[in-house]
This record gives C-alpha cells, structure tokens and sequence, in this order.
C-alpha cells in the first residue's frame, strides 16, 4: 500500500470514529456502600434505576462487569435503556433505593424506576422507606394478593397515597404463580387513577415460567417492553 494510502486510510479511520463518538465504557459505583453498575450516554436527558428479579444480587465487579442475573430482563437490556439517551444505573438487592434516586437525580432527571419479578417488591420497599422517584414502572410483578403471593406491592405500601406515577408491564401468558395476570387488575384498582397497564403478548416461552426465558421475562419482546419503560417518565 502507498504511503499516501495509507494516511487516506488512516484519515477515515479516524473521521470515523470522530462521528461514531468515544467508547463508553460501563462503571462500577458504590450507592452508600452497595455496588451497582452506571451506564451514561454522552448527554443524558433521563435516568432509570433498573431492578432485577430473582435474588437481585448482580455481583458487579470493575469496570461495570455484572457477574449474575445476566440473563435477567433488565440486565440483558441495560444497554438498549442506554441507547435511548438514558443514564442507567443497575443496582444490587441491598441497595438504599433513596440514595440511589438521589445519585440519579444528580446526573439526570426525571429518575424513573423500574422493576420486574421480586425486584418489584424491592421497589416498593424502597419507596416505603423514603425513596422518591418521579415514577415507576413494575413488569411482572408481585402486585397483590390475586398475583399469588401475600407479599406484594400493595402489603408494602399500605396505602396508594404512597404510589408514583406507575406504568404495569404484564405478559399476558405470564406463566409465574407469583405474578399471575389475575393480580393486575386490583392492583390498578386499588391504585385509584396512580397507575395504568399495558398488556403484551407474544414471544417465546420454556423452561421454568417465573424464568428469564419465559413469558414472565418477556422473553423474544425485549424491545417492546424497553420502549414502554424508556418512554414512561
């Protein structure tokens, strides 16, 4: 190749990666001790605090690495949040929701958050504790007590007084006995004009139904359930 080749060669490369702009690397970050994973777009215009489900310990490591419940919903689609000019924060199961929110605001607001699975009763236990976000959005959740489970949502709060703003993303076929579909509905009743749903359909569905791969983790419907969960705030 000619040397003047090579600086054309080298010039393109380098305009191109001007425009694509510089590489984005995830981060680790303490919340009042608990470690959680920060992902930011260059300018953020919002920010969503994910939750996963399950046991809700992500094990984060340097660099933003996540070491369990990588298949989890939100964690499998952290980077789609980013995508739509989010600053995500994926935090651990002990985290203080209210410093979290705080830290978020900080980089960002509206701070919407955002649970699914056991990380939905997470969410309202934070919320019961003090935390304020502007709102909140529960995918699959342990709603009340139809959704098959006497711990939920409404048992935390109490009271709808206590409610955000609030989006229910519920799979129809939700398979889990926790978070049966039958839950929805007095959850939104009970709500009184604090929360509205969205029902999906479609997908994919084995193995055990309260699963990541199952309907009850919107398996094959990820970008359904991220574009309902970005654009509520």
């Amino acid at each position: 190749m000619h040397l003047s080749s090579v600086r054309l060669f080298a010039a393109v490369a380098i305009g191109a990666a001007m425009i694509a702009g510089p590489v984005r690397a995830d981060e680790t970050v303490s919340i009042g001790g608990s470690r959680a994973v920060l992902l930011k777009p260059p300018v953020p215009h919002a920010s969503v605090i994910l939750m996963p489900g399950g046991d809700g310990q992500i094990e984060a490591a340097a660099g933003g690495a996540i070491g369990h419940l990588k298949n989890n919903q939100l964690v499998r689609t952290r980077n789609a949040y980013r995508a739509r000019g989010l600053a995500v924060l994926v935090v651990d199961a002990d985290v203080n929701l209210k410093a979290a929110v705080d830290y978020m605001r900080a980089i960002k607001g509206p701070v919407t958050v955002i649970g699914t699975s056991r990380g939905t009763l997470r969410a309202a236990e934070g919320i019961a504790a003090g935390a304020r976000p502007d709102a909140l959005v529960l995918t699959s959740g342990f709603l009340s007590a139809e959704s098959g489970s006497g711990q939920n949502v409404v048992a935390i709060l109490g009271s709808p007084a206590r409610l955000p703003r609030t989006l229910v993303i519920e799979h129809r076929q939700d398979g889990c006995r926790f978070t049966q579909p039958a839950g929805v509905e007095p959850f939104i009743k009970w709500a009184g004009g604090r929360a509205r749903v969205v029902w999906l359909d479609g997908g994919v569905s084995f193995g055990n139904p309260c699963g990541a791969k199952a309907h009850h983790g919107f398996n094959g419907i990820d970008g359904r359930v991220v574009s309902l969960a970005a654009g509520f705030r």
